[in-house]
């Protein structure tokens, strides 16, 4: 049984680890970062995503705290013209096995850590320097870990990528996100229980709001274009006033929900392209570490949870790491690249019913698909 290495203990390289464990192996996580805290962003789960949690045991648990949206909506900016309607919550649960939940990241975190035995999460390790002979040797400042297969799930600035494959920049997009969290019972709006899309006057702006906490509060994501501000932080605090500024066009039930935002936090969004290989001997990437996208088809998390499931199945079904790993990037590397490119171009499920376009990423079973 080959001892395996993840590098990055955020959702992919936990939901990987679990998967990892289902199917037999004892891998180790190192995550940089001293302790998990409640920062970061809320996230939004499609039935994909979802469904692929359940399988590993951590779907009941979320759902206790979760929000079920009834239906995604698309809107209009300005006049807001409702240009499609897709049914979510228990339709979503009948035709794709799982519903969608939405919740915040660190609830999903905790939830998949619980299902690792102590010792597999050891966190305060920064990955410096990946070396291969016989096996492949993991550097951590003055600590050293050897494994014989490494996973990189550190996101998009990953270490073990620039290892594999050469240092080089992800690209700024030019666009920036404000989040927010605004009690429900604070705004009088309709669709509170619907993640509801605002699309704007131009592909980069958009207002997303969805409910948390079973309907307690509710999400507001919002992009625009804004060249001059280039913080990736996602604690970086942003305006308020600014943010209201720059939709004030938009309608007025969209508006109701930024007039009750009482603070908001601002980080630019960043990509890299596809690429065309994410593996190299027996050291593989998943995630934002090979695949980072724009937010737009709200799949970031889920293609890193499908990635973490597939590779485990992989690794399970092939007797060495290699073939294995080519396995897995063979079964994801389509996928990925479809999601990443349709992320950026922002024109998934603006018109219509959208069933087949929804289909196509919500029916997706990374327990049953090929490898």
């Amino acid at each position: 049984m080959p001892e395996i290495g993840i590098v990055g203990g955020g959702i992919g390289g936990l939901a990987a680890a679990a998967a990892l464990r289902k199917a037999g192996f004892d891998p180790v996580v190192y995550e940089q970062a001293a302790g998990f805290g409640r920062v970061g962003a809320d996230i939004n789960l499609t039935p994909n995503a979802v469904r692929a949690l359940d399988g590993l045991g951590v779907g009941e648990e979320l759902r206790e705290t979760a929000a079920r949206p009834k239906y995604r909506i698309s809107r209009t900016w300005d006049t807001g013209e409702e240009t499609s309607r897709l049914p979510m919550g228990d339709e979503a649960e009948r035709r794709y096995g799982s519903p969608q939940l939405t919740m915040h990241r660190a609830d999903l975190l905790a939830a998949l850590e619980r299902v690792l035995p102590d010792g597999v999460l050891r966190l305060g390790h920064k990955l410096a320097g990946l070396s291969t002979t016989d096996r492949i040797r993991l550097e951590f400042g003055p600590d050293q870990a050897e494994a014989d297969v490494v996973v990189g799930a550190d996101g998009i600035h990953s270490a073990v990528r620039t290892a594999l494959f050469g240092a080089e920049q992800p690209e700024f997009t030019g666009v920036v996100a404000y989040r927010a969290v605004v009690p429900a019972g604070a705004v009088d709006v309709p669709n509170r229980d619907c993640f509801t899309k605002w699309w704007g006057p131009d592909p980069d702006t958009q207002l997303v709001t969805f409910p948390l906490n079973r309907g307690a509060d509710v999400f507001v994501f919002a992009t625009t274009r804004q060249t001059q501000w280039r913080h990736e932080s996602w604690t970086t605090p942003g305006e308020v006033a600014e943010l209201r500024e720059l939709y004030r066009g938009f309608h007025p039930e969209a508006r109701a929900l930024l007039d009750a935002c009482d603070s908001v936090l601002k980080s630019a969004l960043y990509v890299r392209d596809p690429l065309p290989s994410w593996s190299s001997g027996c050291a593989t990437l998943l995630g934002d570490a090979c695949h980072p996208m724009m937010p737009f088809m709200a799949q970031g998390a889920g293609m890193a949870i499908e990635d973490g499931v597939v590779l485990a199945r992989a690794l399970a079904e092939y007797p060495d790491a290699e073939p294995a790993l080519k396995a897995y990037q063979a079964a994801r590397l389509d996928r990925t690249r479809e999601v990443q490119l349709g992320s950026r171009g922002n024109n998934w499920l603006k018109q219509g019913t959208g069933s087949a376009a929804a289909d196509a990423i919500y029916g997706y079973d990374a327990w049953r698909a090929p490898v």
